[in-house]
């Protein structure tokens, strides 16, 4: 498969290898106890079937619905939860976004700069512990957009996988943590950068990357499990067209851009989010916002831009495009679709469908077919909407307002929502019982103008946008629609809102049981509500920056975990069961 040449930069690419030889000699693990022999752990089956006691991947199954059907802690008795053990994670410089997983009685979990830890899920006790030793930005280490964040690993047979914020991707052995195999995933010199879990699909480890805001070329790799090797990689934009396509997706795509936008590499970085289903051995892909974010800048034609702010369904077997659907055409705004992605299967209008939604930051929650990327239906699931008054039901396209595209007009605007979107990387939450998705949300804006003298800096980021103060005359700021973040529960069939409750802080993920549960971070909380209704169960103090809670079996007893703590307040693993302290 053809790739871009790298830029020259000598200089760049001598001072990440000096970094990265340098990670590789500090890198320390520090096992409680060296463990003899090996496990078989989870494999491809395990990983299908998703057993309810364990939580073997980033959304306990590989549909991503953050759902278990654990129901030994209900709605009736979860005012009974206390803390069974908490642990803290010894190191800090970034908030917590990782989901842990558990296998076999072991708690798998990564913190800040991608270290990783191991820990007995019965009792809190650290197994083991791996730091890459990666250096933060001020030290000469990788640029990040933002923060040092970590949101997990994954585990195939006796390996833990995790990908690192200098872009390479480990492979530990979960008994020791001791490392099996390493790969670059991407090119030295270049700001790229890893902050997403890693996922299984077909015996590969699939990861992609982030970086757009520097100007970056996205794509996704696939690695052997086992070796290593790369089985195979799918860009998501094209590069430049004199050096060739890589395949016919690549050659589609560079009819909806003009320019020269491979100058700035163009972005949708695939950051966060894949699901994959089996039957159908599709890999499902989030991709990023353009690289500038300013349509107009880096295709002064117009155009849609693909694959931008998409979903892609690829072959598992060698990533070759099936279909796609971009949520954001000519993405302006920073309106990813990297947020997590979900596989249902739905009754709807009386058909039965296989379905994939999704969340993006635009602000609209969307139905689409999984198989054949047909759009079923898009809606609002947010209060402050501006940027388009809805979504075309026949097209699938938004219906955007006069002042959204303020490139080509001209003219800047407060446009709601703003860059952190309307969701982000906090995953949802699926309950069969229910029907309902939970969703945690945020009502946010931004005024949005063009730079009219962009010049490309590497190492610096390049949107080609001003969304902040200052530079000049601005309209008066809007009054913000409804609450800043929330708790909503959807019924994806339908496509409507059921009830939503209001934040008390920032909000972390959500995570649903068969007990009719739904657990989140709200604030400083962790949070425990009926499934149903959205009333308030239960509550307890685990401090700022939540992740997302998960729930485990062991000896017949349930458990849920959560990461949360923010620097100040110390990092810590906390679990709890019913009767605990």
């Amino acid at each position: 498969m053809m790739q871009r040449p790298l830029r020259e930069n000598r200089c760049l690419e001598d001072r990440w290898f000096v970094v990265a030889l340098l990670a590789a000699l500090v890198a320390v693990v520090t096992p409680l106890e060296p463990v003899a022999g090996q496990q078989d752990g989870p494999g491809a089956m395990a990983l299908r079937e998703a057993a309810p006691a364990e939580w073997l991947t980033y959304g306990r199954d590989q549909a991503e619905t953050h759902y278990s059907p654990l129901d030994r802690i209900t709605s009736d008795n979860v005012d009974r939860l206390g803390l069974a053990w908490s642990w803290e994670i010894p190191k800090t410089g970034a908030r917590l976004e990782a989901t842990p997983l558990v296998s076999e009685g072991v708690m798998y979990a990564t913190g800040p700069h991608s270290f990783v830890f191991a820990l007995d899920a019965r009792t809190g006790e650290k197994k083991w512990q791996w730091d890459p030793g990666i250096p933060d930005e001020r030290q000469g280490g990788p640029s990040v957009c933002c923060g040092d964040v970590n949101r997990g690993v994954a585990l195939y047979g006796n390996k833990v996988f995790a990908g690192l914020l200098d872009g390479r991707l480990v492979a530990l052995n979960n008994e020791t943590g001791l490392v099996e195999w390493v790969v670059q995933t991407t090119p030295l010199g270049q700001d790229y950068s890893i902050t997403g879990a890693p996922r299984i699909a077909n015996g590969n480890v699939i990861i992609g990357n982030g970086g757009a805001e520097y100007g970056v070329r996205g794509y996704v790799t696939a690695y052997d499990a086992e070796t290593g090797d790369q089985a195979w990689r799918a860009y998501t934009v094209p590069g430049n067209p004199a050096d060739g396509f890589e395949n016919e997706a690549m050659r589609a795509a560079a009819e909806t851009w003009t320019g020269e936008w491979w100058v700035v590499g163009g972005g949708g970085s695939a950051w966060d989010t894949f699901a994959y289903d089996a039957e159908a051995n599709l890999l499902y892909v989030g991709t990023g916002n353009g690289a500038p974010w300013n349509r107009d800048i880096r295709s002064p034609g117009g155009g849609d831009n693909l694959y931008l702010s998409s979903i892609l369904a690829l072959d598992a077997d060698d990533g070759e495009l099936v279909w796609h659907y971009q949520t954001t055409p000519g993405d302006d705004w920073d309106y990813t679709a990297t947020q997590p992605l979900m596989l249902l299967d739905l009754t709807i209008d009386g058909r039965e469908r296989k379905v994939i939604v999704q969340a993006p930051k635009n602000g609209f929650f969307f139905v689409i077919d999984r198989l054949t990327g047909e759009f079923i239906s898009g809606q609002p699931y947010t209060d402050a909407l501006t940027w388009a008054s809805g979504i075309d039901q026949q097209t699938g396209r938004p219906i955007e307002t006069p002042e959204a595209r303020y490139g080509t007009n001209r003219q800047g605007a407060w446009l709601s929502p703003g860059p952190f979107g309307a969701h982000n990387w906090r995953p949802m939450a699926w309950n069969p019982a229910t029907g309902l998705v939970y969703l945690p949300a945020q009502n946010n804006q931004a005024y949005y103008e063009m730079v009219t003298d962009f010049r490309y800096t590497l190492g610096q980021w390049n949107t080609g946008t001003t969304i902040r103060g200052g530079g000049g005359p601005r309209p008066d700021r809007p009054e913000l629609t409804g609450p800043r973040t929330l708790l909503v529960a959807r019924d994806p069939a339908t496509n409507t809102e059921v009830w939503r409750v209001p934040s008390q802080g920032g909000n972390g993920g959500t995570l649903s049981t068969g007990g009719n549960l739904v657990f989140w971070g709200s604030g400083t909380r962790l949070v425990a509500h009926d499934a149903t209704t959205g009333e308030e169960l239960w509550e307890a103090e685990v401090g700022g920056g939540t992740a997302t809670p998960m729930t485990y079996e062991l000896d017949g007893v349930q458990y849920v975990s959560i990461a949360a703590g923010s620097t100040s307040q110390g990092p810590r693993m906390w679990t709890f069961v019913l009767g605990g302290a």
